[in-house]
């Protein structure tokens, strides 16, 4: 009885820390109000739609009309070849985005934090971080070009090495790999700029102490930065763990034609053809409600998980 009591006012405690902490920050939080608006209006208004997955939904009769068919779709989703080849095409790429793509941004970041002009580090960041700022249109019309088979300044280098050139965006072969490399171009220097912050904070003494002791860069790098920035480097796991089913629908949009399907139709995309081109609305509600679901399952398992050996998480 006594501990359900001490439960009860802890509770209460708590709640009314929270509401304290509330009043005293209501200036802050009437700048976060805007963005709680956008977020209701357009994220969470919206997910009344998700009732379409267990409806044979039709435009003339609307979500309240159409018919309640239950879980059709999803087994629809679940028997179908073409979604179970979509699946392992958003999971190898993702996996392979997850294992280059947001490595090489730790990577330049462990760099930057080498170069000892600060003018010259500066100037590289600033480099490295135009890429973000262009959109996959832009980027596409660029990669279209350089790896013209016919034109394109990469397949002329080949041409003089004595190869044959590649059509890298309509060979299956080819077409993951330029998904990979042009993503880290795009995003590492962005990456990276969270990395530099984190490496930013740490003290500076242990540097100064390991120098002293005679420790080569390569030693201090991996006894004092890694260590000092794994919890930054925790959480970037769990948002990137949570997002391995959105394997990058801008970028594959602008680059894969139907001669790369085979390995470059992720869901997104799947899920945008199947809607806007067939009008299969209910059916890509129902494969678009299963990527999140799974997305959540995994950040809140992925966060479990790093709470346990790392005592790092969101919540």
């Amino acid at each position: 009885m006594n501990s359900v009591v001490k439960r009860d006012s802890g509770r209460q405690g708590k709640m009314k820390n929270f509401w304290k902490r509330c009043r005293d920050s209501k200036f802050l939080l009437l700048f976060l109000l805007p963005a709680v608006i956008w977020y209701v209006i357009f994220c969470y208004t919206p997910m009344y739609g998700l009732v379409i997955a267990f409806k044979d939904y039709t435009i003339s009769e609307g979500i309240l009309g159409s018919k309640w068919v239950g879980l059709k779709y999803f087994n629809k989703m679940f028997n179908s070849p073409d979604f179970l080849n979509v699946l392992r095409n958003t999971l190898v790429i993702s996996g392979l985005k997850m294992i280059f793509v947001y490595t090489s941004g730790l990577a330049l970041a462990l760099i930057f934090n080498e170069v000892r002009i600060k003018s010259l580090k500066s100037l590289y960041q600033d480099i490295s971080t135009i890429p973000k700022f262009l959109s996959w249109v832009i980027i596409g019309s660029f990669m279209t070009q350089i790896l013209s088979p016919s034109t394109g300044i990469v397949n002329a280098i080949i041409k003089l090495c004595g190869g044959e050139s590649i059509y890298f965006l309509a060979n299956p072969k080819w077409f993951v790999f330029t998904l990979i490399i042009s993503d880290m171009w795009q995003s590492a220097g962005w990456n990276a700029i969270i990395y530099t912050s984190a490496i930013a904070v740490i003290d500076v003494a242990l540097y100064e102490a390991a120098v002293i002791d005679g420790a080569s860069r390569w030693s201090r790098m991996w006894h004092i930065t890694l260590p000092g920035i794994i919890p930054v480097v925790i959480v970037m796991m769990i948002m990137n763990v949570g997002s391995i089913l959105n394997a990058g629908f801008d970028q594959i949009f602008n680059l894969y034609n139907p001669a790369v399907y085979s390995v470059g139709d992720i869901i997104d995309t799947y899920v945008y053809r199947q809607g806007i081109g067939s009008l299969n609305y209910s059916y890509s509600t129902a494969v678009g409600l299963f990527k999140n679901v799974v997305g959540l399952i995994l950040v809140m398992g992925c966060n479990k998980i790093a709470q346990k050996f790392q005592q790092v998480g969101f919540w």
